[in-house]
């Protein structure tokens, strides 16, 4: 189990921060989507988290979470003048949820709420490094306005591989032109789908990933080409 640095504390929304980790001399390999267990150097207590960041920036020493602001691994607070510089234990990659070998080069849909776009982030920046000009769709749902994480990256990325669909669900105001308002529906999910061949990711509360599932299943999407992660 390697010991790391907590190395900065990145406020994304009211209710969720960025650690960035400083990996040292262990680089860590894994796939993107993939999950990683954490806590205070020599602390009992672990809690998983999806990797928000993607392989290659591991490749330089440096690993990226979504967490709770009101605090993560169970026990600690994210005030950053108290926790930057903490060392804390890492186990991982763990986990399985991701874009399968056979579907690398397939359009994908992404789908995501809450902290669950952390791994959807893994797999977009990942792809988009890649070669080949597969497009994929996200469906971003959040509460209110300011609770999407990684939205201005999201916005700021190559539009004509991904497509960008947010939606909120707990207030009717929208925070740009680009989102709407209320759940994800067949119709959010029939224009964000890059192709009836798209394999589609679903992460988030269990409710929506649920749901999301019934609805792409009804839309045509076969079970098998729909990979969840709660």
């Amino acid at each position: 189990m390697p010991t790391v640095r907590l190395q900065e504390v990145v406020r994304a929304t009211p209710r969720t921060r960025v650690l960035r980790i400083a990996l040292g001399d262990g680089p860590l390999v894994f796939e993107a989507g993939q999950a990683v267990m954490v806590g205070r150097a020599n602390s009992a207590t672990r809690s998983p988290y999806s990797i928000a960041s993607a392989p290659s920036l591991a490749s330089t020493g440096v690993l990226e979470l979504l967490v709770p602001a009101d605090g993560a691994f169970g026990e600690i607070g994210l005030d950053p003048a108290d926790v930057v510089g903490q060392w804390l234990d890492l186990e991982g990659p763990l986990g399985s949820f991701g874009v399968p070998a056979g579907a690398r080069n397939a359009p994908l849909l992404l789908v995501g709420g809450g902290t669950g776009i952390a791994p959807l982030r893994s797999v977009a920046l990942d792809r988009l490094e890649q070669a080949h000009a597969a497009p994929m769709g996200l469906v971003y749902s959040a509460r209110t306005p300011d609770e999407f994480a990684f939205g201005d990256e999201f916005a700021a990325l190559d539009q004509r591989r991904l497509r960008l669909h947010k939606t909120v669900t707990r207030d009717e105001r929208t925070a740009d032109g680009a989102t709407r308002s209320g759940r994800i529906d067949d119709a959010l999910l029939a224009a964000a789908l890059p192709g009836r061949d798209a394999w589609c990711l679903v992460c988030g509360p269990s409710g929506l990933v649920e749901t999301v599932t019934a609805r792409l299943e009804s839309l045509g999407v076969p079970a098998g080409r729909i990979i969840v992660e709660r």
